[in-house]
């Protein structure tokens, strides 16, 4: 464990987390705690830093000030004394094994079936046996409903079901907390539905999600809390159900009286 490292149940911790783009201060501080097993979704208007702080939480992006924890190590930093100390890549990419990402865009390879995308990883990169990998990715196609299209290209598949191969490739290398980045706002909206399903089940099975998105159904059945996040700092924050009916306060209103 780090010097003030959060509890055992916490699997994400931001401390006073800032970020730059050049002149731009795009987070401005935050402070959020996710405990195993939780489901945060984050809304909030384009441009408050909702996906920027989902990209620091596995180092995508780096920090320019505060910390952030992620079951209990720091991110990307180690720490002596006062002083943080910046991990080289091949330790970044160990933490990164542990969290899944699943993006807007489906950034599955183009020359490899459904299949083979769900198996590159723990092959490649923990080096499983391959036939052990092909177990699970068969069991993960079968989970996310697609197991009659595991030799099919991602060109071969609709919108809806590359986003469900990028969530069973993102849980093949077992992750103790997944990120999901607007993962149906490039989607036709009939689509939508398929791939919240499989989000809703991964949440009954008990993992900890972090969930930037612009589906307030969502948020209100599967979410254990909700942030608003506008200008880069986290404006309200709770039950899900609560901020939805009853928001607090007024750029929490004022946005919700626009989606809702």
């Amino acid at each position: 464990m780090t010097e003030n490292a959060p509890a055992n149940d916490v699997m994400v911790k931001a401390e006073g987390v800032h970020k730059y783009f050049g002149r731009l201060h795009i987070l401005r501080g935050i402070d959020l705690e996710v405990r195993s097993g939780q489901v945060m979704c984050v809304i909030g208007p384009s441009g408050s830093g909702k996906s920027t702080f989902l990209r620091c939480i596995n180092h995508l992006e780096k920090i320019d000030a505060g910390r952030l924890w992620v079951d209990g190590h720091l991110v990307g930093y180690r720490q002596r004394g006062d002083k943080l100390h910046e991990m080289h890549e091949k330790e970044v990419a160990a933490q990164r094994r542990d969290i899944g990402m699943v993006f807007q865009r489906f950034n599955l390879f183009p020359h490899m079936t459904a299949l083979q995308n769900i198996m590159e990883a723990p092959v490649r990169v923990k080096g499983e046996p391959r036939q052990v990998v092909r177990e699970r990715a068969l069991g993960l196609l079968d989970q996310v409903g697609l197991s009659e299209k595991v030799d099919s290209y991602p060109s071969q598949l609709s919108g809806g079901q590359q986003q469900r191969v990028a969530i069973a490739r993102a849980l093949a290398m077992e992750p103790k907390l997944m990120l999901f980045d607007e993962p149906t706002s490039a989607l036709d909206p009939e689509l939508v539905g398929d791939v919240l399903d499989v989000m809703r089940r991964l949440a009954e099975d008990g993992m900890t999600m972090v969930v930037v998105t612009h589906e307030m159904g969502f948020a209100r059945e599967v979410g254990d809390s909700l942030v608003f996040m506008d200008g880069g700092v986290v404006v309200e924050e709770g039950d899900p159900r609560e901020v939805l009916t009853e928001p607090q306060h007024e750029r929490t209103q004022n946005f919700l009286s626009k989606v809702l």
